[in-house]
């Protein structure tokens, strides 16, 4: 199977692409090198160009920033937003028939949240790219290392964790810390999966998936 992947870098992606390269035919397509064997390489403003002439059967998404990281807004709509969307058709016109994106618990385009409003938005556009199959994962709190990403209220997090995950229980357990190589596992097990429609997967069922 064919799979196409951008966020490679990135916390979950790090994880994700040898995982990926060990079981299925992997084109890696970023801003820069991953380490993958397969790489196409250039602005994001071109990934769709990238894919010209591939042929493929699952696009992934894990790419992810911070409003502080990417500047402003604006900017942090580009990496979120605009990359993301443009890839999938990117994805969509070289034959991909499932998309899965790593969004955010929460997500919601009617939320007053800026960050969550946005991921919600993002997840309705893909659900219009006319993919066969969309799944969308929905992880709390990340854990894991993040080398020179300094992002301070994570960090805090991080370190509650173990404190705080046994107290999230029920329909609490979406917002708990979950680890970026159980997301990736749970991802690994997702990629090529039939069935039509669209899927959202919390923590709860990527540990079930990453345990599959």
């Amino acid at each position: 199977m064919r799979v196409a992947l951008i966020g490679a870098t990135g916390l979950i992606g790090r994880n994700l692409w040898p995982l990926l390269e060990e079981r299925h035919d992997l084109l890696v397509v970023g801003r820069r090198p991953s380490g993958a064997r397969h790489e196409k390489i250039g602005p994001l403003e071109r990934w769709h160009e990238l894919l010209a002439g591939e042929r493929i059967d699952t696009a992934i998404c894990a790419v992810g920033t911070t409003r502080k990281k990417a500047g402003n807004w604006e900017a942090f709509a580009r990496v979120d937003q605009f990359a993301q969307t443009n890839f999938a058709r990117g994805a969509k016109a070289a034959g991909a028939r499932q998309f899965i994106t790593v969004s955010s618990s929460g997500a919601d385009a009617a939320s007053r949240n800026r960050y969550l409003k946005l991921k919600g938005e993002i997840e309705e556009e893909l659900a219009g790219v006319g993919f066969e199959r969309l799944d969308i994962v929905r992880p709390g709190l990340l854990l894991g290392d993040r080398p020179g990403d300094r992002r301070n209220l994570e960090r805090i997090g991080m370190k509650l964790a173990p404190l705080i995950n046994p107290l999230l229980r029920g329909s609490l357990d979406r917002f708990a810390g979950i680890g970026a190589e159980v997301v990736a596992r749970a991802i690994v097990s997702l990629a090529g999966r039939r069935g039509k429609g669209r899927f959202v997967h919390q923590n709860r069922s990527l540990r079930q998936l990453a345990e599959a």
